[in-house]
């Protein structure tokens, strides 16, 4: 029996998994006890080793639609100070292994705060992004006035924030903030295929490689470039390494582990 009742989690081919929002009746609404579970499961996909990418889904009507408005106007001013919420996100934010949202329909406040927690978002051309926060009297709670400037710019991010309007998935993509357009029905095999590509690569690599990246939002870039090289040089002696240098020069497909030289087995 599946420990979730709001989300589902699939394994896919590969060393990739799915996790797939499933509260179609309300267009997948983030209620916290779904925040607690999509946690719970990126937890728990970390520390699978077999594991190297998660996909991260709804439905074609909607990725999330937004916070669960029920059940935040059941708390006032001191039942937010204690919502678990933040930490569930937060939990979420810890996630180190590459994370692709595939986007279909609505993705809205909550919803594009979740699917701007991924490395990469391939969006159907039906998709709908926004942060109409502005419109319940609040701003966006989880990361939404951060992420959405850091990746496509203050003059785009100030509008959507300030009037709560939406962007389509066309648009999202000019702006930087989707890596790729497909039809409806295609964004879920796009991303898998994606998904499936990006597990095929060595692991320690793709840890520290998005962490250099994320880094370039964060950190100054003389504080980025040496992280860089302290990663490139750690790579260096690593397995992967070796077995990628020796499969590209015998003209075979490499055979990643993630082990270090002082895990080789001799």
């Amino acid at each position: 029996m599946s420990p979730y009742s709001d989300i589902s989690v699939e394994a896919l081919a590969s060393g990739a998994q799915l996790i797939r929002l499933n509260r179609p009746e309300v267009r997948n609404a983030l209620r916290t006890s779904m925040l607690g579970e999509i946690a719970a499961a990126l937890e728990a996909a970390e520390q699978d080793e077999s594991l190297r990418c998660v996909l991260l889904t709804g439905n074609e009507q909607a990725f999330a639609a937004g916070a669960d408005v029920r059940e935040m106007a059941e708390l006032d001013a001191v039942g937010l100070f204690k919502d678990q919420r933040p930490e569930h996100w937060r939990r979420i934010r810890r996630f180190h292994k590459p994370l692709i949202a595939a986007v279909n329909g609505y993705c809205l406040g909550g919803g594009f705060e979740l699917a701007l927690h991924a490395d990469i978002i391939v969006a159907g051309d039906n998709a709908r992004f926004g942060q109409p926060e502005i419109n319940l009297g609040i701003i966006p709670g989880a990361g939404g006035t951060q992420r959405l400037v850091r990746c496509a710019g203050k003059a785009l991010a100030m509008k959507m924030v300030l009037s709560g309007e939406t962007i389509t998935a066309r648009e999202a993509l000019a702006a930087g903030i989707v890596a790729e357009v497909t039809q409806p029905e295609t964004a879920l095999e796009r991303s898998m295929e994606l998904a499936q590509v990006i597990a095929g690569k060595p692991p320690l690599a793709l840890r520290l490689a998005k962490e250099c990246v994320l880094q370039a939002f964060e950190a100054p870039l003389e504080q980025g470039l040496e992280l860089e090289r302290r990663a490139f040089l750690f790579l260096a002696a690593t397995e992967d390494r070796r077995e990628g240098i020796e499969a590209f020069l015998a003209k075979r497909p490499p055979r990643f582990e993630g082990a270090s030289v002082s895990q080789r087995r001799y």
